[in-house]
């Protein structure tokens, strides 16, 4: 591709976008280049505060459930309360919650407020996805959710450098950075971001809501969120069970830094050509293609035997993510309801955070009992198995918007319910 190209296409990228879109967009980058807590947090620990390596993974595992208790909570509160009330609540959470972990030294405390950090940080993300949806054409979210996803790993892969240096010198820094960047991102949604929750229709009297039993109740996005699971689960290897593996295969951390880096280079140079290649082309097809790919992207790791093949699997299994996340975002936007984007878009984040907590403690034992290669092996299976399964799911999908403003544009959902959570 020519130079005169890939400026044209960067361009049509970028344009056509509403300007709130790009301030929520710079909300998410500030964010990622801030972040601290989640790539340094074991290192702080036990080398800084001298804990062992199974309280670490403790603390680490009580912000991941953290993570998990805020998905369902963020969703709720973005449909009840508005997207902006929520994203202010949730950043200026975080913002406190991560300053207050820089300065306790209780190992008690420090667990506790490590959960609340993992409840704050999760809790905008439903919201996030739910006004991205609300202010974006429907034939341009695939793009959007793309652009997203591109400044999330931009903003870790510049923040995950930095950190280390600021790591260096203080990690109280660290976090104090966080939570003054965290902050911006708040004072951002508030001077730039309008409220883009959809008026409700009053009917019979009552106003129509969308409560977690019609979300429950829909069979088929239920059918995507545990896709969305499998998927999630095979994805966590690359940051819990290629590690560990590397490592007892006789690699050192650089080694497995420099295979695990591929991933975000690869994501800041291909998201954007690549979503012009995806952007109106069949979902059903790229998460059934995307799925098979990270599962047996993951697979070949079976077979690596240096860090130069490593990181080959690395490639594979990163153009997979590169697919799946814009798509599977999109697809969940096409399945809710207008009025209850928060809520499907929690339960969708629920299916991430839950992988988070069963991906560590599964690869573990399955490393332990069994060997690395099972677990590349049943990387490949699961990933096959949701192929499958989005296949079959996505046989009649619904049409980009629902006929009826009020009512699920899933085909299988049920009736709103009125006053539920």
């Amino acid at each position: 591709m020519s130079v005169a190209s890939l400026r044209r296409a960067t361009r049509e990228t970028l344009s056509g976008l509403p300007r709130e879109f790009w301030w929520l967009w710079t909300s998410t980058l500030v964010n990622r280049l801030g972040a601290f807590v989640a790539t340094f947090m074991a290192l702080y620990l036990t080398l800084d505060r001298g804990y062992s390596a199974s309280y670490a993974g403790l603390v680490a595992a009580l912000h991941g459930l953290g993570g998990v208790v805020s998905s369902l909570g963020g969703g709720v509160m973005a449909d009840r309360i508005g997207r902006r009330p929520t994203l202010l609540v949730a950043q200026t959470g975080t913002a406190l919650s991560v300053a207050l972990l820089g300065f306790i030294t209780d190992p008690v405390a420090i667990a506790g407020v490590a959960f609340l950090v993992g409840m704050a940080s999760n809790a905008s993300r439903p919201a996030v996805q739910a006004m991205m949806a609300d202010i974006v054409r429907p034939e341009d979210r695939v793009r959007a959710f793309s652009l997203n996803y591109w400044a999330i790993n931009l903003g870790f892969a510049v923040s995950s450098t930095g950190a280390g240096f600021i790591a260096e010198v203080s990690y109280r820094a660290g976090f104090l950075i966080e939570a003054g960047m965290t902050l911006v991102c708040a004072v951002v949604v508030f001077l730039k971001l309008p409220e883009s929750r959809p008026e409700q229709k009053e009917r019979a009297g009552r106003e129509d809501s969308v409560g977690l039993g019609t979300v429950l109740r829909d069979t088929r996005f239920m059918s995507v969120v545990g896709l969305s699971f499998l998927v999630a689960f095979v994805f966590q290897q690359g940051s819990v069970g290629l590690p560990v593996a590397m490592g007892a295969a006789g690699f050192t951390p650089a080694d497995y830094g420099m295979a695990i880096a591929v991933n975000g280079v690869l994501i800041v140079a291909l998201q954007i050509p690549v979503t012009r290649f995806i952007e109106h082309r069949d979902p059903r097809r790229l998460l059934v293609i995307s799925s098979v790919l990270a599962g047996y992207g993951f697979g070949l790791t079976a077979f690596a035997g240096s860090v130069g093949v490593f990181a080959l699997t690395v490639c594979v299994w990163t153009l997979a993510e590169i697919v799946n996340a814009p798509t599977q975002t999109g697809l969940v936007v096409r399945l809710s309801p207008t009025h209850g984007r928060g809520r499907y878009q929690g339960m969708y984040t629920l299916s991430w955070a839950v992988a988070s907590l069963v991906a560590p403690l599964m690869s573990g034992v399955v490393i332990d009992r069994f060997g690395a290669e099972w677990l590349w092996g049943m990387c490949a299976v699961v990933g096959t198995a949701a192929g499958a399964g989005y296949a079959v799911v996505m046989r009649r999908l619904p049409d980009e918007e629902p006929t009826d403003e009020g009512a699920p544009a899933t085909g299988a959902g049920a009736k709103a319910e009125v006053g539920a959570a």
